[in-house]
């Protein structure tokens, strides 16, 4: 089993936050993971995106050309990456953020960062896009996911853990 991910959107949306905790979960099942982050010009509102990569082999490259699943957080990143995924691949869009998408892949449109906001927290919008993804995929277990970002929330904000956890739940329950 190998997948490739391509997650992208702006700096300040918790792109590269999504890429690790995904790598970070990946690990800790044990499978081999690259994770290659790229940022814009500007940090916070530019452009950032990051590749991952995750198998039970040994991976020879962390460039991700074709995607298996691309996770779209705003509409540049759309427009950027849109032609970057597997004939059988999976699209999964912010719809607060993009447009409505016609293509002829599998897509899934749902609104995050609305979603988000109704949790209190437009921060989350990226852990709600992960439940979506967990939903779709099978590669990675929910408990692996909530070890993750239990191991990545800084010790003084432990608190970001419960709310990080409501919007994985309402992503998967998308």
């Amino acid at each position: 089993m190998t997948e490739k991910i391509i997650i992208a959107g702006s700096g300040g949306q918790g792109i590269m936050l999504l890429g690790k905790v995904i790598a970070e979960a990946a690990m800790d099942e044990g499978k081999f993971v690259t994770w290659l982050p790229a940022y814009g010009a500007e940090v916070r509102g530019g452009t950032a995106h990051c590749m991952l990569v995750i198998s039970d082999n040994e991976i020879g490259s962390p460039y991700v050309d074709k995607a298996d699943a691309l996770i779209i957080m705003n509409n540049l990143s759309y427009e950027k990456f849109r032609l970057r995924v597997n004939k059988n691949g999976r699209i999964i869009v912010n719809s607060s953020l993009v447009g409505p998408v016609k293509n002829k892949l599998q897509i899934e449109q749902f609104p995050f960062t609305d979603i988000a906001v109704k949790l209190g927290n437009v921060k989350v919008a990226n852990m709600v896009a992960l439940g979506s993804y967990l939903k779709f995929s099978k590669t990675l277990q929910e408990k692996s996911v909530l070890r993750a970002i239990g191991k990545m929330a800084p010790a003084d904000r432990k608190g970001i853990i419960k709310i990080n956890e409501k919007a994985l739940q309402a992503g998967r329950a998308l």
